[in-house]
């Protein structure tokens, strides 16, 4: 049989439980950083490998102290409050990461952040044209197999 809870009635004389690793600091949960949002409507633009690059002239206005209200409209369904946004310090570090090309996995990797949380920051820059997005130059198709037949065939012949 289980004793009372550690918070429960009873509890008086016990310590709190202890943390299995002092040195890990605060814990700031994913959610906590996207304010509770798990997706973006834009989210399909942000494919692993898309590369991501800071609009200079629109981030210059942004750290030069400049209205975030002036940056661009809010994005479409944004809440009301998007007007007056103000960058978190992972946009900012995004932001500064991105002044040359890189991908969406390049950047959770730099920040550390699960990629569902980074698509979501990027969701916000991407609103406010902070950033661009680039997609990766689509891979040639291999020729079919007839054409690789004709080659063969024309290699023979020589």
């Amino acid at each position: 049989m289980a004793g009372p809870h550690p918070t429960g009635p009873g509890a008086a004389g016990r310590r709190p439980p202890a943390w299995h690793d002092e040195s890990a600091g605060p814990v700031v949960r994913p959610y906590a950083l996207t304010g509770g949002r798990t997706d973006h409507q834009r989210a399909e633009q942000f494919d692993m490998v898309a590369l991501i690059v800071t609009d200079e002239a629109a981030a210059a206005g942004l750290t030069s102290g400049g209205d975030a209200a002036e940056q661009g409209p809010a994005g479409p369904g944004a809440p009301p409050e998007a007007a007056h946004w103000a960058p978190e310090p992972e946009h900012e570090m995004i932001l500064a990461l991105c002044h040359t090309p890189l991908s969406v996995v390049e950047i959770a990797s730099e920040l550390e952040l699960p990629l569902g949380v980074v698509r979501v920051l990027l969701g916000d820059l991407l609103d406010r044209s902070l950033i661009q997005v680039r997609r990766p130059a689509p891979v040639a198709q291999f020729p079919s197999e007839r054409v690789l037949k004709e080659v063969i065939d024309g290699i023979r012949a020589l």
